[in-house]
């Protein structure tokens, strides 16, 4: 027979008041749906411990000890150890904590209402004293905690413990002898404690999982563009299946302003979350401002010469003049050609058919020169850039790689004869591959920031590009 048994702790967690429905997405937002798993996974690890347990609490020093083992609750100077709250009992009636094996959890969301959770757990107690010999206990107790969701002082989603009450269950005695009426005193004794004991450790894991539901909102650097913060659009809704939360982007310049572009207003119809899994949707919106913020701050303008690229580029007056002969066959042979590609507008995304696609118009003034020399200038030329987006998720972000998938191109302006715009765009098809389309793959080397839900990693999620949305899925 072990000298334990198996205990149950339940919290109830009043989170929201509403269910999530599946149909449109009807804010520009972020939206997050936590899967039931997820949010059990951050409850277990808080009690198995890790770096983040150690951080916010600082009382583990075992990875596979955790709030219950050696220096944390249970060791040394913790609320069992000598001169804790168990020292009382040890005055009374010798009786030590001997087990209290690591609980796991189960839970339950309540739609509308809130989270039941679970956490098994074994217990076993020994003393030694008047009586003689060694004893060895077992006790089953129930611990019933509820927790109200709060708004902490920096406007994060906070679980608050109101109420936490235990209900002590049968004892049983493994070894030693012990008399009815000390059996009593002991039961006492225990009812009197228990609270003291355990509901220190339900707070401890809310202080963990606070500290996760608050790295949900915080801002995040996007290097020379500013920085993005995510915050709270509405109260969190919950269903049986998930939790879920619509997250407001607010964008920011270097100095802080906030930077508000046009959102569009077309909703995305978000597919259905399957169980044991996550999913965030990431908006057409902040594709939009990603490339709104790279127009902005001229990261999509370039000034493009020989000695900037490959030998296999052709960029002289004797490439240029072979395919435009009639109109440019009278400039001097092998001078160098500077392109001068200029984004005046921000860019459109559109989301859509499984495809992403990038709509750049960008004005390219065409000038020769000789090395040292000023440039003239030939012509120049209103050019529309389509481009397809890769879309890769990492662990916190989403990435975008581009490259060239089509461009026209017409005469703006031009200092010489009329000729076809067209005959061009092959070359500069070619230009843009080779040397553009890297460029701008740097600029938004960045990545859009996705945001950080219960530490939940997206590299391994399945990404399906929708009407105005991509959504991220990831197994449980």
């Amino acid at each position: 027979v072990q000298p334990a048994m198996l205990g149950l702790w339940s919290l109830l967690l009043l989170w929201g008041l509403a269910t999530p429905c599946q149909g449109l997405l009807e804010t520009v937002g972020t939206l997050a749906r936590i899967d039931k798993d997820e949010l059990g996974k951050a409850i277990q690890n808080s009690l198995v411990g890790g770096p983040i347990l150690q951080n916010v609490l600082g009382s583990v020093t075992a990875v596979n000890q955790g709030l219950l083992g050696s220096g944390g609750l249970l060791g040394g100077g913790g609320l069992l150890g000598h001169g804790g709250v168990f020292g009382v009992v040890e005055e009374l009636s010798g009786l030590k904590i001997e087990e209290l094996t690591l609980p796991k959890e189960s839970l339950k969301l309540l739609p509308g209402f809130g989270v039941q959770l679970n956490l098994h757990t074994k217990v076993g107690m020994h003393c030694s004293g008047p009586l003689g010999g060694l004893l060895q206990l077992a006790a089953e107790v129930n611990v019933t905690s509820r927790v109200a969701l709060g708004v902490s002082s920096r406007g994060t989603p906070i679980l608050i413990l109101k109420r936490c009450s235990t209900l002590l269950g049968h004892i049983s005695l493994f070894s030693g002898l012990l008399p009815t009426p000390l059996f009593g005193v002991v039961e006492q004794m225990l009812f009197k404690v228990l609270p003291g004991l355990l509901c220190p450790v339900v707070d401890s894991v809310l202080g963990v999982v606070n500290e996760l539901l608050g790295a949900v909102l915080g801002l995040v650097p996007l290097g020379a563009l500013g920085s993005l913060e995510f915050s709270l659009a509405t109260l969190p809704l919950i269903s049986n299946q998930y939790i879920e939360l619509d997250i407001n982007p607010i964008v920011k310049s270097v100095a802080g302003d906030i930077i508000d572009f046009p959102k569009s207003p077309a909703p995305a119809k978000v597919p259905p979350k399957e169980d044991h899994t996550s999913q965030v949707t990431v908006p057409l919106y902040l594709f939009n401002t990603m490339f709104g913020l790279l127009q902005t701050n001229g990261a999509l303008d370039m000034d493009i010469t020989p000695e900037l690229v490959s030998s296999n580029v052709p960029l002289t007056t004797t490439d240029l003049a072979a395919l435009l002969p009639e109109a440019l066959g009278k400039l001097p042979l092998h001078q160098h050609l500077l392109l001068s590609l200029r984004v005046k507008e921000a860019p459109t995304v559109t989301l859509n058919n499984k495809k992403a696609l990038v709509s750049l118009l960008a004005n390219i003034h065409v000038l020769f020169y000789v090395p040292q020399g000023t440039p003239e200038s030939l012509f120049e030329l209103n050019s529309v850039m389509i481009l397809r987006a890769q879309l890769t998720p990492s662990a916190t972000k989403l990435h975008i790689s581009l490259c060239l998938e089509r461009l026209s191109v017409k005469v703006a302006s031009s200092f010489t004869y009329a000729f076809d715009e067209s005959r061009l765009e092959e070359w500069l098809s070619h230009v843009v591959r080779v040397v553009y389309a890297p460029k701008l793959n740097v600029a938004l080397d960045v990545g859009i920031p996705l945001p950080k839900v219960l530490n939940i990693s997206f590299s391994s999620s399945v990404l399906e590009i929708i009407e105005n949305a991509v959504v991220l899925t990831v197994p449980s």
